[in-house]
């Protein structure tokens, strides 16, 4: 298509005169907006944006705060923390002009990210007619965050907060969905639910900027964080010199009266690929931070399956980050259930044997999906589960219920008793047991030759007695550790023992 040139300059113009009278109103972010849930007992961030110097008050029922826009137009207040409240309540900012967010709860504030096993929705799972027919909340809010990548931090989403009903719940996530409801019931407090999701992502894109460039743990990101940068550069100082072109050509074309050709296209930004260090955090979790909130669930990993214990870097390195934009929140995860991916049967146990590493970094929790699964589907339907077990370690952990048996059983130590291995497991909830009846499943020794043979395995007390005819002297024992791998050790609550190895060996026959 040819475009006259007095019609590319009046579009610029009426673009101009419209950024500017929106600087002159006083503006809110999408995730500060009707419906919301602020974070009870926690001092809660109210941000926006204005003139340069503009003064704006933001008021609810019970306070009232003056701040002034920076030089680049930006204001902030911190709210006191508010008591936990179902009586809705609104919130009044005014500068040049006024706005009024309404039907505002004070309650509980969750975010959930990762990959597609967190992006599933409620529609897609379990029972999913019936579920969306019962959910009627109207004290649990749902916010989903749009899917976008972005070379540099963006300030705002394209989103809003919505009320839980029949209506509006069938594409919200349904781990983040099925844990808020545990919570909201044992509570009895108001839910704000933010999905932040994207299928197929790896862990990299999500960690902040400051991480990827200062973090020694994860220096290939760094690496690859510059060299895009470094690309990005390029493809724009190319993308300038070939408009200067094509204005003076169209100039030219348009002083004589003729028609001219379209501009040359934007390029990709290499920056902001699907699997650009830190794109989505820019795209995606920046612009809703640092609204206030209890904490973060997490499930992602298959698409960093291979990665071994790097994996553990990469997520020390995203919770670290984020814990820089809300505070010591806890950081709940899952572990990814048996899948056949391929003929690689380890590649998913070393995932699995990072994910249990992450533990090791304070205020997280895991829950364990061995037993719930779907082999030859990668996104089992059942969220339900899965939302209940994220939401026992929450209760145990952020809301004070400590003999809430919240984990399945963790492998602590192994002690060699001549032809046999003693194994002894944390959060064994009241003893270990076969979820089946069945003989003890999964379990494997071998000695120095590191040839595994299948164990016989014997629960006594909290411990766990492995031997195999085939070894006479025992020096590692691994569990569950094959992708299909469906152990029934568990405790007496029936949550599922996570897979395990007492060894470090790589050459080993599994």
């Amino acid at each position: 298509m040819k475009i006259p040139c007095v019609r590319i300059l009046s579009s610029a113009a009426i673009l101009v005169t419209g950024l500017a009278a929106a600087q002159a109103n006083v503006r809110l972010p999408a995730i500060i907006s009707d419906n919301m849930v602020l974070q009870a007992d926690k001092p809660a961030p109210i941000w926006g944006w204005a003139d340069a110097g503009e003064e704006v008050t933001v008021s609810t029922p019970s306070v009232q705060q003056t701040t002034k826009a920076d030089d680049k137009g930006r204001w902030e207040v911190k709210l006191p923390p508010h008591k936990a409240s179902a009586e809705p309540i609104e919130m009044t900012v005014k500068g040049k002009n006024t706005l009024q967010v309404k039907n505002i709860l004070v309650g509980e504030v969750w975010g959930g990210s990762g990959q597609s096993n967190m992006q599933w929705s409620v529609a897609a799972s379990t029972k999913a007619q019936e579920e969306i027919a019962a959910a009627n909340y109207p004290q649990i809010r749902l916010f989903i965050v749009p899917n976008r990548l972005s070379s540099a931090p963006l300030d705002d989403v394209v989103a809003k907060w919505v009320v839980c009903s029949p209506q509006t719940v069938a594409p919200s996530s349904a781990v983040l969905y099925f844990f808020g409801r545990e919570i909201h019931k044992a509570q009895n407090v108001p839910m704000g639910l933010i999905t932040c999701a994207w299928g197929g992502s790896r862990v990299q894109p999500w960690i902040t900027p400051a991480k990827i460039a200062g973090e020694p743990g994860i220096k290939k990101e760094h690496s690859a964080y510059n060299t895009q940068r470094a690309d990005r550069a390029a493809a724009r100082k190319t993308y300038l010199a070939a408009m200067k072109n094509w204005l003076a050509t169209a100039e030219n074309a348009a002083a004589a009266g003729n028609e001219f050709a379209d501009p040359p296209p934007v390029p990709a930004d290499p920056a902001a690929t699907f699997t650009s260090p830190a794109a989505m955090y820019n795209g995606m979790v920046h612009g809703i931070a640092p609204y206030a909130l209890r904490g973060w669930l997490w499930y992602q990993g298959e698409s960093n399956r291979g990665e071994g214990m790097y994996y553990t870097e990469c997520m020390k390195a995203l919770i670290e980050s984020w814990r820089t934009l809300w505070g010591d929140v806890p950081f709940l995860f899952v572990q990814l259930a048996p899948f056949y991916y391929d003929t690689n049967e380890t590649a998913l146990p070393e995932l699995w044997e990072a994910q249990t590493a992450t533990l090791a970094v304070p205020n997280t929790g895991m829950a364990v999906t061995t037993d719930i699964t779907t082999i030859r589907d990668i996104h089992p339907p059942n969220k339900q589960d899965v939302g209940k077990r994220l939401a026992l370690w929450a209760l145990a952990n952020s809301y004070g219920k400590k003999d809430l048996v919240h984990s399945g059983p963790l492998y602590d130590s192994m002690a060699v008793e001549g032809s046999k291995i003693r194994l002894k497991f944390k959060h064994t909830g009241g003893g270990l047991v076969s979820r089946d009846g069945k003989d003890l499943s999964w379990f494997t020794i071998a000695g120095e030759d590191k040839q595994f043979h299948k164990a016989d395995s014997k629960i006594d007390g909290d411990s766990i007695v492995v031997s195999s005819p085939a070894v006479s002297s025992p020096v590692a024992v691994r569990f569950g550790w094959n992708q299909i791998a469906e152990p029934n050790l568990a405790n007496k609550a029936g949550l599922p023992a996570s897979p395990f190895r007492t060894d470090k060996w790589t050459d080993a026959k599994n």
